[in-house]
């Protein structure tokens, strides 16, 4: 078995796979249950105009980050990422299943880290409270991004590029990790057996951390596997019914209002903060942090 895992594999067929679960999962999983939530919306006489208005707003920030994407970074990215990998990595690994596992796994655990520090300092919750902002919990839901969404995970997908993995294979892995969040975004699929529930994230546990409950604030950061938030202490079961949003709802469905109201109301609270110090501590301390 390890013979047959550690047996090196050509890059098309890699690259094969990946798009199989990745790109081809927006066309026989995700707009399918997407149809699936509006119809089951319609039956339960909970579908509204501003629940079309979200969706639609949701789909319009996507475009937004893709570009910003797109036209200040991944073209930048992939080049550091190469130049880390030839100038500062460890000996460089093979490609085999073994090291696509390792990668995954290791995406998954930066992706906890990254999730985490969105949540706990200033411009991280800025740009990532537009995901959470929505009133309303579907798949378009996790196509609602911030303008600097695509930025901090560089942070945690260096340093594994630095152990050696192919730069192409750690972006692969990044995105496998997010289209499994993707799918995380429903109200549909109630609670999976416990043993799925103990070891990966769940619909359950993803509905948690989206919640403006006061018991479910930074909860459940996790990709794929909920171990993580077990292990490092920020797991909360599903108990209290959901409420969701965030604790300053921005009660708009203009993109542009959601796209930019975190940015904007970080801005207006370093202006009226005195203090160079203090304005620049409003980027890294926690949300909701002021000067004594």
């Amino acid at each position: 078995m390890v013979a047959l895992l550690a047996k090196e594999l050509e890059w098309i067929d890699v690259q094969y796979w990946f798009s199989i679960f990745n790109d081809w999962s927006l066309v026989y999983v995700i707009l399918p249950f997407f149809v699936f939530e509006l119809i089951r919306y319609t039956v339960l006489k909970r579908m509204t105009m501003d629940l079309i208005k979200d969706s639609i707003a949701n789909a319009i920030t996507f475009v937004a980050f893709v570009s910003i994407e797109y036209i200040l970074g991944i073209l930048a990215v992939t080049k550091l990422y190469f130049w880390v990998h030839e100038h500062v990595s460890l000996p460089h690994l093979p490609l085999n299943w073994i090291t696509i596992i390792c990668c995954i796994l290791l995406a998954d655990f930066a992706y906890y880290w990254d999730h985490r520090m969105m949540h706990r300092i200033g411009i991280g919750w800025a740009t990532h409270a537009v995901h959470h902002s929505s009133p309303h919990f579907n798949m378009s839901v996790a196509y609602r991004f911030g303008p600097m969404d695509a930025i901090f995970p560089i942070l945690f997908s260096i340093p594994i590029v630095m152990l050696g993995f192919d730069p192409i294979l750690v972006l692969l892995s990044e995105v496998f990790v997010q289209v499994f969040q993707t799918l995380l975004h429903t109200e549909v699929i109630k609670k999976f057996p416990k043993p799925i529930e103990y070891i990966f994230n769940t619909p359950s546990h993803h509905r948690v951390h989206h919640g403006s409950n006061r018991q479910y604030w930074d909860k459940n950061y996790a990709g794929m596997l909920i171990i993580w938030d077990r292990m490092l202490g920020t797991f909360e079961p599903e108990v209290e019914e959901v409420r969701y949003g965030i604790d300053k709802p921005v009660d708009s469905t203009n993109p542009i209002t959601i796209f930019l109201h975190g940015l904007q109301r970080l801005v207006k609270q370093m202006k009226k903060t005195e203090g160079i110090g203090n304005k620049l501590k409003l980027l890294i301390k926690p949300p909701g942090w002021e000067p004594k």
